[in-house]
């Protein structure tokens, strides 16, 4: 195990691998994200009763996206680590099967699959969360009202960052990643019933 995660602490030190990692650990939370904003505000305008039914909701959609995030992941990354290794080995006329270059790749791997999952866990469990206090300190409406603006600051916080490592006016690029959460909201309260 510890070789493993020294491996992981190597890669972790490639900009390559990290970038790489961050770009899919946005993009699925983002995903999670709105997901969840449509859940909340599509369950209580549907007439859910209780929070704790939205959160099991909540938890089915989080199941589905994780294992989506990483099955994709882990399979392009596999595809794609095999295909450049198949070229380095025929550039190099050997095989590279245990090699330090195989090693990194599956760890490389390893590090952008659990990066993945992460992203939509924490954009669902993070909007999700105001439904655990549902009947003792808020109602369906309120606990709804919270999600979306936990939701919209967990989207605010991915634009920032990104915007912050890009060189951008961090606080333009959160407004513009909170502005898809809003829109997420008020589209599903225009639904028909």
């Amino acid at each position: 195990m510890s070789s493993t995660r020294d491996r992981l602490a190597d890669v972790l030190g490639r900009g390559d691998v990290r970038s790489i990692a961050r770009r899919y650990f946005i993009s699925n939370g983002f995903d999670g994200t709105l997901t969840c904003i449509g859940v909340v505000v599509g369950a209580v305008l549907s007439g859910v009763p209780d929070g704790a039914t939205v959160v099991k909701i909540g938890l089915g959609a989080a199941v589905g996206l994780c294992t989506s995030a990483v099955w994709s992941v882990w399979e392009i990354e596999r595809a794609e680590t095999r295909a450049e290794i198949r070229r380095i080995e025929r550039a190099m006329l050997t095989d590279l099967d245990d090699t330090r270059i195989q090693r990194e790749g599956a760890s490389a791997r390893l590090l952008h699959a659990l990066a993945s999952g992460a992203g939509p866990l924490v954009g669902i469990l993070v909007p999700l969360s105001p439904f655990l206090l549902e009947g003792s300190l808020l109602g369906m409406v309120e606990a709804a009202l919270v999600a979306v603006a936990l939701g919209v600051g967990v989207l605010g916080t991915f634009g920032a960052y990104m915007g912050s490592i890009s060189g951008q006016r961090w606080y333009v690029a959160a407004a513009r990643m909170a502005l898809a959460g809003l829109v997420v909201a008020v589209v599903n309260v225009f639904l028909p019933a």
